[in-house]
């Protein structure tokens, strides 16, 4: 009876050995967008061999539209440094946000500012600025408060403004 159990368990061992090895089926691709590359370069670092040379650095990325170079000057036709009228508005979809330019005017606002627009937790929008010591002289006044350069004018025609800097909350505009 033992050497009749212990041919089944050999055969049942065989059998599946040979039955269930490894599938073989063809890879399906999903997506390919055309710049695929192969991982085999990449790979090389993990293999074991003599001491290889490193490729030769290759040239920096673009970084495209966040290239500080691609966006300045930063322009918003139709909005100027000025005063701005305090008036009142009901659109409570509205998060607290600011525009202000690189100009002095500008500056004294933001430092005078700051506080209470991080309090509130407003955005920001540089609307104007030619320089990138314009972009670094605007976030060093801004100690960590978010500002993104981008044009204001669609905003301010919809919001019906003329100058900034300017405050515009679920309540009001206000400078």
């Amino acid at each position: 009876m033992t050497i009749l159990l212990l041919w089944v368990r050999i055969l049942a061992f065989v059998l599946l050995v040979l039955g269930f090895g490894p599938a073989r089926s063809q890879l399906e691709v999903i997506y390919d967008n055309g710049r695929t590359r192969p991982l085999a370069p990449y790979l090389e670092v993990l293999e074991p061999g003599p001491e290889k040379p490193l490729p030769a650095p290759r040239a920096a990325p673009s970084w495209g539209a966040a290239d500080r170079a691609t966006l300045l000057p930063i322009r918003s036709p139709g909005l100027s440094p000025g005063p701005v009228r305090a008036r009142a508005h009901a659109r409570p979809q509205l998060l607290p946000f600011f525009m202000i330019g690189a100009d002095a005017r500008s500056r004294k606002w933001l430092v005078r500012h700051r506080a209470h627009l991080v309090s509130i937790g407003a955005v920001g929008l540089l609307v104007a600025a030619d320089s990138e010591q314009d972009l670094r002289q605007i976030a060093h006044l801004a100690r960590g408060l978010a500002i993104t350069p981008a044009s204001g004018s669609d905003l301010a025609r919809v919001l019906g403004l003329e100058h900034y800097p300017v405050l515009i909350t679920a309540s009001g505009i206000s400078q």
